[in-house]
């Protein structure tokens, strides 16, 4: 009996409401589908940094003929000099931090450069001669970048070091602040959506305030009266957070794993799969954001 009178409030309210419902439902899948975005990129460069601070390697350049770098002051690299930099690379002093050593000619570098720009017309003006041989170090640790760095600093032969996990940085500081961005805009619409929650129970309850009387004088209990109102907004707010599960779900399959997926094949993406671990906090934020607005906005009319 108790269950089909609370049952026929929230339907009820949510008739009588149904414009500022919508707009709660609306307000909702727009803010957590925010939350849900700002979580699943997150997820995405943490996986991508797994993966290429895996591959990352250290580039010891070594100088050319025109070199103007204070450590290249005969011009190009000198077979002794290039045989010393290998041997110490492959010493006993650097094998707690060198993992492997691969050693890069003109010929492997002019390659590789046509290989990556081959659609543009840049390969047009290089010449293999133009390429510097290279030593690429693979580290155990990543870290550990300036042993390498310091070990070789003013070396005659080394042109320049390049670490590759700088430029791997400015990417992933470029993504990571995408993802401040996208958290700061689900924050402001999570407000709105609370405060949207709390005006419309508010005025669900202004409407009905004779019925909630004849209940006081009755001796309904407090959360008796309360009930109704409060699982209006959480059923509004879950409607929200299951139409934002829907939007991620779509995006992650026919954006991500379907059109980035076949025509940027350079990274390992995050499937549907990541989905399950955002859906339920998605679902948790819309209970508590509908829990806590509807409570603060009743207190102030339904006291018993």
């Amino acid at each position: 009996m108790r269950l089909a009178f609370i049952l026929s409030e929230i339907g009820s309210g949510l008739r009588r409401n149904l414009s500022m419902v919508v707009s709660v439902i609306l307000v909702t899948f727009v803010s957590l589908t925010f939350v849900g975005a700002a979580g699943m990129l997150q997820m995405q460069i943490n996986q991508m940094k797994g993966y290429w601070y895996d591959k990352v390697q250290v580039s010891v350049f070594l100088c050319a003929k025109d070199s103007v770098a204070e450590s290249c002051p005969n011009g190009a690299v000198t077979e002794a000099e290039k045989q010393g930099i290998e041997e110490d690379l492959n010493s006993d002093t650097l094998a707690p931090y060198v993992d492997r050593v691969y050693y890069e000619s003109k010929q492997e570098a002019y390659d590789r450069f046509v290989e990556q720009f081959s659609d543009t017309p840049i390969t047009e003006n290089v010449t293999e001669d133009q390429m510097p041989e290279s030593f690429r170090v693979k580290l155990k640790d990543p870290e550990q970048y300036k042993v390498i760095s310091e070990y070789f600093a003013g070396r005659p032969g080394i042109e320049a070091i390049e670490d590759q996990r700088n430029l791997l940085d400015r990417f992933f500081n470029a993504l990571n602040g995408m993802t401040i961005i996208a958290g700061a805009f689900a924050l402001v619409m999570v407000v709105a959506a609370a405060l949207l929650i709390a005006t419309t129970i508010r005025l669900s309850a202004y409407n009905r305030r004779r019925e909630t009387g004849i209940m006081r004088l009755v001796g309904a209990s407090s959360l008796f009266i309360q009930l109704p109102f409060l699982l209006e907004g959480v059923i509004a707010a879950c409607i929200g957070a299951g139409l934002a599960t829907g939007a991620l779900w779509a995006f992650l399959r026919f954006g991500v794993q379907g059109w980035l997926s076949d025509n940027v094949p350079v990274f390992t993406y995050i499937s549907t799969n990541e989905l399950l671990t955002v859906a339920p906090v998605l679902f948790g934020v819309a209970i508590v954001l509908a829990g806590v607005s509807s409570l603060l906005s009743l207190g102030r009319y339904l006291k018993v």
